[in-house]
């Protein structure tokens, strides 16, 4: 079977080389730098996790890997806001061109517009990508076990906490366990396998005991019913990262509200 992942991370690799050559990383730092001179608005992830009733990261997702197009007209400046006002306690934004149909210009139109942090959801393998997620403002990334060693991951993370950006470090297997000992900001569960791209919700529940419950634990994909999030959340769970189930609906805001309001019954 195809490993959509390494598929998905060798054009990565291209993509950044070409996006380098575009703005040279000297240039992008210098512009992140003046930036940072002037102030940043820190937006703690991890904070508005634990602080919101329900803790959903409801994600802006227009298509996927194994689905295709999910809502190829879903427009940045409308749906991410409208989020916001129906109770997201964050944003994740898909910035994958090629493969998730995304845009780091999604996350540059929906900022102004919202005051919920937002996390860059993308396949981070270079430091470049973190200058790049502060200078449109995100607040948080995504880093994936799968796809970086640990010392990759302890540099990078080193570099976003100087960018003020939170991580959020997504693990899928017992094997990847020894990464959650890394001063990271939380801690997901995948229940999508990125390399067949079959999803288990049962994944976050096998490994909830053998994390560390010190650390913000967040449950990523695959969540469709309210009645999992209450069961997640006495597994330790306090953040739930849901994109397709509001994606696909004609309306995502409205998707959501239904769907806290069953989480409060």
């Amino acid at each position: 079977m195809k490993d959509i992942l390494e598929e998905i991370v060798a054009h990565k690799r291209i993509e950044v080389a070409v996006q380098k050559e575009l703005l040279p990383p000297h240039k992008l730092y210098a512009e992140v730098e003046r930036m940072m001179s002037e102030g940043v608005t820190k937006r703690s992830l991890s904070q508005a996790l634990t602080e919101n009733d329900f803790g959903i990261i409801a994600e802006f997702k227009r298509k996927s890997p194994s689905k295709g197009w999910i809502k190829e007209d879903g427009k940045p400046e409308v749906i991410p806001p409208s989020y916001e006002q129906n109770g997201a306690a964050a944003l994740s934004i898909l910035t994958d061109e090629k493969y998730f149909g995304g845009s780091l210009d999604f996350i540059r139109k929906a900022r102004p517009l919202v005051s919920r942090p937002i996390l860059r959801k993308d396949f981070i393998i270079d430091e470049y990508q973190l200058f790049q997620a502060r200078h449109v403002g995100a607040d948080a990334v995504l880093l994936i076990a799968a796809d970086l060693n640990k010392q990759e991951v302890r540099s990078l993370t080193a570099t976003a906490h100087e960018l003020a950006l939170e991580v959020l470090l997504e693990l899928h297997s017992e094997h990847e366990l020894d990464y959650a000992d890394i001063d990271v900001d939380a801690l997901g569960v995948n229940n999508r396998n990125l390399g067949t791209f079959v999803t288990d919700v049962q994944n976050s529940f096998r490994l909830a005991a053998q994390l560390p419950q010190d650390k913000v634990l967040v449950s990523e994909s695959g969540i469709s019913n309210p009645d999992t999030i209450k069961l997640l959340r006495e597994a330790g769970y306090r953040g739930f990262l849901i994109g397709e189930t509001f994606m696909k609906t004609d309306e995502p805001d409205l998707a959501l509200q239904e769907f806290i309001k069953e989480l409060a019954s």
